[in-house]
């Protein structure tokens, strides 16, 4: 006897209902475990070479500055999934053969840091040029007046977009799946291959990546408050 369309709904809605509930924890250890510490230990990475990329670029060092327009150039005009592919399964073709975590974390760190080092060379540029001055004539170093006084302001300036790279970056690690890392996203495919329940999972999981970004964007909110009161604006 065939069942009601109704009694049928129920089913299927119990049945969704229980895989969300089972699933849930399943899907955020991994994020947890896997996907926030690749995006800090990346979002560090970008941070170092966006600092470097806009250091040389400031202090137009000649031999150096179209290494670095050539790396931002390259890594800004390649997808970030191209680039995944290549380091996991290119590298090996020529004798290199990297652990997937490793080539997440190069990759993610290598792409978000060109983007980042354009927003902290507008920073760094937008400080007036005075204080690099008055900095030598007191006596300090091109290094010294980039770490204590050009650098700070630069940072308050570029932190909004540094913010936007973070959140930005937390997504885009959801990418990683296709190189075999087991981050969040990847474990909802897994479970969804034993259930089949793609919509409810991978809303389940864009739950989840929602809750992370938006974790960032109140602390990005408290932090720029703060900024924006000891730089006098209110």
């Amino acid at each position: 006897m065939q069942m009601p369309i109704k009694e049928l709904g129920i089913k299927m809605s119990e049945r969704v209902i229980e895989v969300l509930s089972d699933s849930f924890l399943k899907i955020l250890l991994p994020g947890i475990k896997v996907t926030i510490p690749l995006t800090i230990v990346s979002f560090i990475l970008a941070f170092l070479i966006s600092l470097i990329v806009a250091f040389i670029q400031h202090s137009k060092i000649k031999v150096l500055v179209p290494l670095t327009r050539f790396y931002i150039w390259i890594v800004r005009g390649t997808p970030l999934l191209v680039q995944l592919y290549i380091f996991f399964y290119g590298l090996p073709s020529i004798g290199i053969k990297l652990p997937a975590y490793l080539c997440a974390f190069l990759v993610f760190g290598l792409n978000e840091g060109a983007y980042m080092a354009e927003t902290m060379r507008a920073s760094i540029d937008a400080v007036p040029s005075g204080q690099l001055e008055a900095g030598y004539c007191v006596g300090m170093s091109y290094l010294q007046i980039m770490l204590r006084i050009i650098l700070p302001q630069a940072l308050r300036t570029a932190f909004p977009s540094l913010m936007n790279s973070l959140i930005a970056l937390i997504k885009e690690t959801s990418m990683a799946s296709t190189i075999t890392v087991v981050e969040m996203f990847r474990q909802a495919q897994i479970i969804n291959g034993r259930v089949y329940q793609p919509f409810a999972l991978y809303l389940e999981a864009a739950f989840i990546y929602l809750m992370f970004c938006s974790i960032v964007t109140f602390i990005q909110k408290k932090v720029e408050k703060k900024l924006n009161t000891y730089g006098g604006v209110k």
